[in-house]
């Protein structure tokens, strides 16, 4: 609820008005601009000028609750660029020359189709996949693609790029949704990676009001999983007091509060290590795309 029953609340409605003027202009004009491009263009509105980033935020935040659209139908762009997709995938998007049709493998090169940071446009077609496999690193992204893995077991591979941009969930939602595909999420095996798990399969704290549209429920972890740290006597390194901490907190988050994460989690508490995805290369370049996924697909169900 906001009011003006004091005056802070009430520079708080003053900041909003403002910040729905510049965004009708913006509409208007036909312009975009990003969060960080708006906090700076406040230094001019003197009382509803932002005291910090944060505080726009969370006012677009606002605005998205109370008019039900994503901040992308303000034309608010995320600093971050959005990942790439590489698959039997066609896609339809609008373009300055109007509309065009794609397919993720055979119209892209090695990088893939990259991911607009407006998605709401762009319309998936058609698939011949089995399945989706999001991959948290562009090196692992890289070797699965060098290895025909999308070939081989029909799957379409999005390179997260670390911590996935809300487009990149969006579209993974999509595929999920719309194609009813299922969805694996491929990781390093630290604490932070396994919160861009989270991200995908339950959102992310900041846009939970969005969840519906962002988070994609039945995505599964495939890994890298604490217990293959020991089950393939991975390379590692050891765990951070900062790794131990999150992991702990992860012990009591809602969000791995399964039988599986719990025993994962205090896996790894046990063993003191972390892993990377590049480390089953210790085992041979193909051992991750001929052996290690296969038997996790096959063992999730997947294949």
């Amino acid at each position: 609820m906001r009011t003006a029953a004091s005056a802070k609340s009430a520079t708080h409605l003053l900041k909003m008005a403002y910040v729905i003027g510049f965004i009708k202009q913006q509409l208007k004009e036909n312009r975009s601009s990003t969060l960080r491009e708006m906090y700076y263009i406040s230094e001019g509105w003197k009382r509803a000028k932002f005291g910090a980033q944060d505080e726009s935020n969370y006012l677009i935040e606002d605005l998205e609750i109370l008019t039900m659209l994503q901040r992308e139908a303000f034309h608010l762009r995320p600093e971050e660029d959005g990942a790439t997709v590489f698959g039997p995938l066609r896609i339809r998007e609008s373009t300055r020359r109007g509309l065009r049709e794609i397919h993720c493998r055979d119209d892209v090169g090695e990088a893939g189709y990259a991911i607009p940071n407006n998605v709401e446009g762009l319309e998936l077609v058609e698939h011949d996949a089995k399945m989706v496999i999001a991959i948290e690193t562009g090196g692992m992204y890289a070797r699965l693609q060098e290895n025909g893995f999308d070939e081989a077991h029909d799957a379409i591979l999005v390179h997260l790029k670390g911590q996935p941009a809300r487009s990149t969930r969006r579209v993974l939602h999509m595929l999920s949704e719309k194609f009813d595909l299922p969805v694996t999420v491929f990781t390093d095996g630290d604490p932070w990676s396994y919160r861009i798990y989270a991200s995908v399969a339950y959102g992310s704290i900041k846009s939970a009001h969005m969840s519906e549209l962002l988070a994609t429920p039945r995505a599964q972890f495939i890994g890298v999983q604490p217990s293959d740290i020991a089950d393939y006597n991975l390379p590692s390194d050891k765990l951070t007091d900062k790794d131990v901490q999150a992991l702990k907190s992860e012990l009591t988050d809602p969000r791995f509060d399964t039988e599986y994460w719990r025993y994962q989690i205090k896996r790894q508490l046990d063993l003191g290590l972390k892993s990377e995805q590049q480390a089953f290369a210790a085992r041979g370049l193909d051992f991750v795309t001929r052996e290690y996924l296969p038997a996790r697909l096959t063992e999730m169900g997947v294949l």
